[in-house]
């Protein structure tokens, strides 16, 4: 069996620019949900040349209560911001886009990740998790890995599961298998790969052996 085919193995396969700025920063957004929906609706009906009067003749609601949805001084109704998106011709959920959500992290030091059994974990092998963000806006889950095999690691067949997995060498080498390839992997070698291919160490090479394994996959909505 053919290792290392530069077909797949080689960094230059990915060389074509990548279209993320990994440095850009968005516009600061409101942390006040009340006032980030105010703005969003005064610029909606600015932008679209409504005066106060005009919104309120197209929503029913008096110019006072338009005020002081556009102040933020109130928290209008579901109902209510429904009527002002249908007069604006917007989304409902347009509405919502100035406002800035708490966003997850979570820090583990150094020998305090969790162990787990996780799903395909076999005697020997030493799965702790580092890390675990639940229901997020960005639409993935990340289940990041560090995973020791010992001389006591048994052998086990290649195994499959959703979404794309990287992986970091950190000490020992093993001979990793990913569908018909096989990687040889030393420390500081990585792995990028689709998961849904049979997978998994082929060879324990040099023991012990631990490495990063990052599991990306779709969140369940």
């Amino acid at each position: 069996m053919a290792k290392n085919s530069p077909k797949t193995s080689t960094a230059s396969a990915g060389r074509a620019a990548l279209s993320q700025n990994p440095h850009a920063v968005r516009e600061a957004r409101e942390k006040n949900l009340e006032v980030a929906i105010g703005r969003q609706v005064r610029e909606l009906r600015k932008r679209q040349r409504l005066t106060g009067a005009n919104l309120a003749e197209l929503t029913g609601l008096s110019v006072g209560m338009l005020s002081k949805i556009e102040n933020g001084v109130i928290s209008p109704s579901l109902n209510t911001l429904q009527v002002l998106a249908d007069a604006l011709r917007v989304p409902l959920m347009q509405l919502f886009s100035g406002f800035e959500e708490a966003r997850g992290a979570m820090h583990v030091k150094a020998g305090q990740g969790a162990e787990i059994e996780r799903a395909g974990t076999r005697a020997g092998h030493q799965y702790h998790l580092l890390g675990h963000i639940g229901s997020n806006n960005s639409g993935v889950v990340i289940e990041p890995y560090l995973i020791e095999l010992t001389t006591e690691s048994d052998r086990f067949p290649t195994f499959q599961h959703e979404g794309l997995e990287l992986l970091y060498m950190l000490e020992g080498a093993v001979d990793y298998r990913h569908g018909d390839q096989i990687y040889h992997l030393e420390p500081g070698d990585s792995l990028l790969f689709d998961a849904d291919a049979p997978h998994g160490p082929e060879n324990l090479v040099s023991l012990p052996a631990r490495y990063l394994s990052v599991i990306t996959y779709p969140q369940q909505r």
